[in-house]
């Protein structure tokens, strides 16, 4: 099954990381590391995948082109909610549904 993981697979990196932020109060203690913002993907994404990104490609940046790879590589052992959020998100070119 031929994928097009590009956006997506920066989206589920950036997300892993800007989701906490997203629901932080917008003063963070002092240390806190400032999440990258992004304006890829979807809330459907970011609930369903964020825990498989962080399984299977989490150990990559998400400007790593390899983070594509990672996500072809591994597409079966992704969570079938993940699989079908993917897949709803490319037949509706990330547009949300409404």
């Amino acid at each position: 099954m031929a994928l097009k993981l590009t956006s997506l697979a920066f989206l589920l990196a950036a997300t892993a990381s800007i989701a906490p932020a997203i629901a932080q109060p917008a003063a963070q203690p002092q240390g806190a590391a400032t999440a990258p913002q992004t304006k890829r993907g979807n809330e459907t994404l970011k609930k369903y995948c964020t825990g498989d990104y962080l399984t299977y490609c989490g150990n990559l940046a998400t400007d790593d082109p390899a983070l594509d790879k990672c996500f072809q590589t591994n597409w079966t052992k992704l969570s079938e909610n993940c699989r079908r959020a993917i897949d709803v998100y490319q037949k509706t070119d990330g547009k949300k549904k409404g």
